[in-house]
């Protein structure tokens, strides 16, 4: 097997052009985080406004090419530990392309796979052996020649790093038997490794150190210039890179939140600013509203245990498992008949969204068995028939036990307040309570396997389902656990061609008989597919865009170095 081709199936990013004002009060008090931000934006000398108030026409005054973009993102977009494949840059949470670094394989915009660093790439008959060649032209930016002894310090390095959000833990060894191979030597078999491939950013051996996240040496693109942290970085195009030279030479990412954001492109400073459902309708004059396809999925993990079921201990800490009202199989499925996602997406999105039905529509990988119609009748004739009987207040009960149950969300996060409460209103119509409750992040995790918990998810690989839904998988929150379904995804990874494993990850949702599907397990209630939003200053043109994951930041820049400026 050599260079699979999974195809996803996606639309292209939309231009919208809902126009309406936000006067020039509104967002004042962001406008002091955006000067502060910018702060450093003219470090090189060049001009950082076109003659319109814009930065994007940087160097642009005499009629030449502009070749700066500055981009608005999320505060969350900034790595913590910096441009360190080692940590948490291009991987994890927000999976993007590490632009510093080159990959050993990338993707297009639909998908399939396509070669970096590697020249060719095959697997072994039992899947546990990738074997890798690289080309020879390739140098960091200091001058020294990549080699695949820096790809298997690298590979190694991530998978012996407890810090590392990347997951190689599939990953027994990698060796460089010359400098052109490299041999990745597995536990299991699991082809999705590739997806995780082609975001792992490759560093060189002689120049890693504790301080490599803040000083990155990279074979990529681009090259950090300046790293303001907790304001911008500035990123310049690599003048060594081994591939066609980027046409947008200087990238300024600053890190905001959303109404800093929406009063930089009001106030003509930025090129690229995100924004959100509830914003998008202040289209700034002089912009286009940008809607970017994603697979950036809102959903709730439904306890398929009752509450009791044996804890689960990670490390010092134990965390409760179970839930009795989730834990009733009538209940979970009543949930996925008896939602109204349509509603959701038009009373809290404004309209800026599409109804969820699992954590990879659209996908290659996706069910179709996962797509319900909302029947509310359907919904109560399985409570009814299960034994809930609705009290006096109009809230069920079954056995001495109320259908209640607490709903925890990220608190600040006002599309997730906001799916919460229009969730907890129809489910009150069901004749189950539900009790919204807004925690951050540190209070929500000691709840995630007892309590439901409104989740955000959603890559560009299978993994998210094996990762949710796998007896032993690390977000498995719901506590199913199905041999039959276990079996399915295990199969699906050991495929040595990625294509073939995609029949076996829908059996898994749905075979008929059994699966995670609404009318089986019914281990989530997925609700809403989030729109990515930007507005883009007019003339900007952005090259054609992947299906966005989950984070809404850095994969929009995946292929900035192909954006150019009109006219």
């Amino acid at each position: 097997m050599s260079n699979q081709q999974p195809q996803a199936h996606f639309p292209a990013q939309t231009h919208m052009t809902r126009r309406s004002f936000v006067g020039g009060a509104a967002g004042v008090s962001a406008w002091a985080l955006l000067a502060a931000t910018l702060t450093g934006c003219g470090g090189t000398g060049e001009s950082t406004s076109a003659p319109g108030g814009g930065s994007g026409a940087a160097g642009a005054t005499d009629g030449a090419t502009p070749t700066q973009v500055i981009v608005t993102m999320t505060p969350g977009s900034e790595p913590p530990a910096g441009f360190d494949p080692f940590v948490s840059w291009g991987c994890g949470e927000h999976v993007h392309e590490p632009l510093i670094q080159s990959t050993l394989i990338t993707t297009n915009t639909d998908l399939t796979f396509k070669n970096d660093l590697a020249t060719d790439y095959s697997c072994s008959d039992d899947g546990l052996t990738w074997t890798f060649k690289i080309r020879t032209d390739v140098v960091f930016s200091d001058g020294e020649p990549l080699t695949a002894q820096d790809v298997a310090f690298t590979l190694n390095g991530i998978a012996t790093n407890e810090a590392a959000e990347a997951d190689l833990s599939m990953v027994a060894g990698v060796q460089a038997p010359d400098d052109e191979t490299v041999v990745i030597t597995l536990n299991k078999p699991f082809n999705a490794l590739l997806y995780t491939l082609a975001v792992v950013g490759i560093v060189p051996e002689h120049a890693y150190d504790s301080m490599y996240g803040s000083n990155p040496i990279g074979s990529g693109r681009y090259m950090v210039e300046q790293w303001d942290k907790g304001q911008q970085v500035i990123l310049r195009a690599n003048p060594l890179y081994y591939g066609d030279a980027p046409t947008i030479e200087r990238v300024v990412v600053a890190f905001m939140a959303e109404d800093a954001s929406l009063a930089a492109a009001q106030a003509g400073q930025v090129d690229v600013a995100y924004t959100s459902a509830t914003l998008a309708s202040a289209l700034p004059t002089g912009y286009e509203l940008i809607n970017c396809a994603s697979v950036d999925s809102r959903g709730i993990s439904l306890p398929c245990v009752p509450a009791g079921s044996a804890p689960i201990v990670e490390g010092d800490v134990t965390y409760e498992v179970g839930n009795n009202v989730t834990s009733d199989l009538a209940i979970r499925q009543a949930i996925n008949y008896g939602v109204d996602r349509d509603v959701l997406v038009e009373q809290v999105l404004n309209g800026y969204g599409t109804p969820a039905f699992s954590v990879s529509d659209g996908m290659p990988w996706a069910s179709p068995d996962m797509q319900v119609t909302t029947d509310v009748a359907r919904a109560q004739k399985l409570l009814d028939e299960a034994g809930w009987q609705v009290g006096a207040d109009g809230i069920r009960e079954k056995d001495g036990q109320r259908a209640s149950f607490v709903l925890w969300y990220m608190a600040g996060d006002s599309v997730r307040q906001g799916l919460a409460e229009a969730f907890a209103a129809q489910m009150h119509d069901l004749g189950i309570e539900v009790v919204v409750q807004g925690a951050s992040f540190d209070d929500i995790c000691p709840h995630q396997y007892a309590d439901p918990v409104l989740w955000g998810w959603g890559s560009n690989s299978p993994t998210e389902i094996y990762n949710l839904t796998y007896s032993d998988g690390w977000g498995n929150f719901a506590q199913y656990k199905s041999d039959e379904v276990d079996a399915y995804l295990d199969a699906a990874l050991a495929c040595p061609a990625v294509e073939d494993s995609f029949e076996l990850w829908q059996q898994a949702q749905w075979d008929g008989e059994g699966g995670i599907a609404p009318q089986g397990g019914a281990t989530w209630v997925w609700l809403a597919n989030i729109d990515h939003l930007y507005f883009v200053r007019e003339g900007l043109h952005l090259a054609e865009q992947k299906p966005h994951p989950h984070g809404h930041g850095w994969s929009l820049v995946n292929n900035v170095d192909q954006w150019d400026w009109l006219g």
